[in-house]
């Protein structure tokens, strides 16, 4: 019997969803490094000290924001996992594209403590996000094509995740656009749709309710 190259490749799902995992660790790891201690130096009174820490709530923002943003990605992540059987060659290189976005995530952070008023840096974290979105999405159709999903992965599975994903990265897209007028609102109004989902609040808004799958 013989065997094809791509066939004498295929890769454990376990060894993709170790690897998933310790780099969302090492990702939710690194953007609290961001958030940095008042140098004590020029610190004498009470007073020195709250102004010190009320410097750094934009870092506590856009830690916040962060966190939401790869605690959703790592849930929707295992939800795709859970419908995929065994996985490809292309199916591994595009998990890793994936991992190598949410590796970016920290610096993106990072760029929009550091520059918060900037549309700039607001839209390259977009950007980040947007990579995510549809490469996990890629990486589902492909999936889909390349016959590595489960039974259970029905038309209707595939339909749902479609509608999730799009729905998101509009959300996502409107959030962005915000910025035109001020990042702040537009910090704001993303940080509300990733509490949307990181609550489950989908089955209250019926535009949504038919994208909830998957949650454990």
């Amino acid at each position: 019997m013989s065997f094809t190259y791509h066939q004498i490749t295929e890769r454990s799902l376990d060894r993709i969803a170790g690897l998933s995992d310790g780099v969302f660790a090492f990702a939710v790891t690194l953007i609290v490094f961001e958030i940095h201690v008042p140098d004590p130096g020029p610190i004498g009174t009470e007073a020195q000290l709250a102004s010190a820490l009320f410097a750094l709530a934009p870092r506590f923002v856009t830690y916040l924001l962060s966190l939401l943003t790869l605690g959703i990605f790592w849930s929707v992540q295992q939800t795709h996992l859970q419908y995929v059987s065994r996985a490809d060659r292309k199916y591994m290189w595009i998990q890793l594209i994936y991992l190598a976005g949410i590796s970016t995530l920290p610096f993106t952070t990072s760029l929009l403590a550091e520059f918060i008023g900037f549309r700039l840096a607001l839209v390259i974290y977009w950007l980040n996000i947007v990579v995510l979105g549809w490469t996990l999405l890629w990486a589902w159709f492909h999936a889909r094509s390349a016959g590595l999903l489960r039974e259970e992965a029905t038309a209707d599975v595939t339909r749902a995740i479609w509608r999730r994903t799009v729905v998101a990265q509009l959300l996502y897209a409107l959030g962005a656009s915000l910025a035109i007028a001020n990042t702040y609102f537009s910090i704001g109004f993303i940080v509300l749709v990733q509490l949307y989902y990181a609550l489950g609040l989908g089955p209250r808004i019926p535009l949504l309710r038919r994208t909830v799958i998957g949650r454990s």
